[in-house]
């Protein structure tokens, strides 16, 4: 098995592997999504989160939870080619999917240091904010990149195929 998929973990591997770092005096930072098209703002998110600390798990909505939340064209890519490509940055420690809407229960389980979302969502509103404030982490948000995302990629292909 290479390397990078190592990294892509079931929950149970990613809260042994969460306290093993924890053990070692290491901060492990959390974020989630759906990371459907990985585009340039992903990765520069990506990196920015891993900056906060010494670690960075991403939890992963599988193709079932990417459909409630983004609908039924979504996603473009199966949840093993979005984990596989997120395993392979080298700001990415850790992926773990997850079927559930949102990352609460997963949140919970891992008990990360930090949590991290991008800067569209307000703090107060960051789901799992009260675990890791709870426990005395920090919630933070990250800049998006202006202009980049996957809704507006797929609305500038299917723009291109209808002309």
């Amino acid at each position: 098995m290479s390397d990078h998929l190592r990294k892509i973990m079931t929950w149970a591997e990613a809260a042994s592997q969460v306290e093993v770092w924890r053990r070692a005096g290491r901060k492990v930072v959390f974020t989630n999504g759906c990371f459907d098209l990985l585009h340039q703002g992903h990765v520069r998110y990506l990196a920015e989160a891993r900056a906060l600390g010494d670690f960075l798990v991403v939890g992963l909505n599988s193709d079932a939870s990417v459909r409630k939340i983004k609908g039924p064209g979504r996603p473009v890519m199966p949840e093993n080619q979005r984990a596989e490509v997120l395993a392979g940055l080298a700001s990415v420690d850790a992926v773990v999917p997850f079927e559930e809407p949102d990352p609460l229960a997963l949140i919970t389980r891992l008990e990360p240091d930090v949590l991290v979302k991008g800067g569209d969502w307000p703090v107060d509103k960051i789901v799992g904010r009260e675990v890791v404030e709870g426990r005395g982490g920090r919630v933070l948000t990250v800049p998006l990149l202006p202009g980049v995302s996957t809704s507006e990629i797929i609305a500038r292909i299917r723009m291109m195929n209808d002309e």
